[in-house]
């Protein structure tokens, strides 16, 4: 996280603009939640599925996943231990280290997060004029 120099003070209109970006990201976030329970997923799950589909067929291992999500490796594989019960996930031991656990998404994974990702392409082309204008205003340099 980069720290802000202290010598720079906070004006009144930074104030606004960061909470005018809060809240259009909570906006998306409520959005995505409310879509993925549309799928009968919980938002965490959700972001799985995206992060085994976004990279590279065969190379998303449990603790990748920790990472890309945020989580500490036990509570990842809890999580991909529930899709692989829920038959969104596939887990198999990787051929190149004995201890890592492949993660592929199953027919039923990838078109929950087909219909998933559609959507929230759409809420994004309609957020996203609005969400680049918050954003740029954050990043103007005073």
């Amino acid at each position: 996280m980069t720290r802000i120099p202290e010598a720079v003070p906070m004006a009144d209109s930074d104030y606004t603009r960061l909470a005018d970006f809060r809240y259009i990201l909570r906006n998306f976030l409520n959005f995505s939640e409310k879509s993925a329970a549309t799928e009968g997923l919980t938002p965490q799950q959700h972001q799985a599925l995206l992060a085994i589909r976004g990279r590279e067929p065969g190379t998303t291992t449990v603790g990748i996943l920790a990472e890309r999500l945020c989580l500490k490796h036990h509570t990842a594989v809890e999580l991909a231990q529930r899709l692989e019960k829920a038959g969104l996930v596939a887990k198999r031991p990787s051929e190149t280290d004995r201890r890592a656990i492949i993660l592929e998404l199953l027919p039923e994974g990838e078109a929950r997060l087909d219909r998933l990702s559609r959507s929230h392409r759409t809420e994004l082309q309609q957020l996203g004029p609005e969400l680049i204008r918050h954003l740029s205003a954050l990043c103007q340099i005073p």
